[in-house]
């Protein structure tokens, strides 16, 4: 048994490597370049939504509270809002503060919903993300400063981005 372990060991880490580069760029150790956003950090309607640890763990289910307050980050292929391709809005699953609509939701290939541009400019901010050392530019909501996802640099025309958000830190309503 301590045999068959210690063999599974080595396959078990290079999964989890792969699995934390599967959504990243090409250039992982690189930012994007930020005269290509058009990010407003200043809220919607200057509304903010502060919550203790507490009670953000009362009103979010786990899954959600360890993405968009941990900064985690949901399996890859495993969000049914990966699929989703009617007309809507993309909203913080934390405070619903509208992000994305599908008519900028396109396919990636990389298992998340994917973006080339937030619904307003105020609708996310930046953040440097150093973590699993790689750079990267974080993706928060600007009302609640829950950890969304990532951008990077790699997406389609027009804007050449690729929001990569985490299917569990949103929902969807069909308009």
């Amino acid at each position: 048994m301590k045999n068959t372990l210690l063999l599974l060991l080595p396959a078990w880490l290079l999964t989890g490597f792969i699995y934390l580069g599967t959504c990243t760029s090409s250039a992982s150790n690189q930012t994007v370049d930020q005269s290509k956003r058009l990010v407003d950090e200043k809220p919607p309607g200057g509304r903010k939504v502060v919550k203790t640890d507490a009670e953000w763990k009362k009103i979010l289910t786990p899954d959600q509270y360890a993405v968009l307050r941990e900064h985690g980050t949901e399996r890859a292929f495993t969000s049914p809002l990966n699929d989703i391709h009617d007309h809507g809005v993309f909203y913080c699953a934390a405070c619903h503060n509208p992000l994305f609509s599908s008519d900028t939701k396109f396919n990636s290939g990389t298992g998340w919903p994917s973006f080339y541009a937030p619904i307003a400019k105020n609708a996310v901010k930046d953040a440097s993300d150093k973590s699993y050392g790689m750079v990267r530019t974080e993706v928060l909501c600007t009302v609640c400063g829950g950890h969304l996802g990532h951008v990077f640099d790699d997406g389609p025309k027009p804007t050449g981005l690729r929001y990569c958000m985490n299917g569990v830190a949103m929902t969807f309503e069909k308009k």
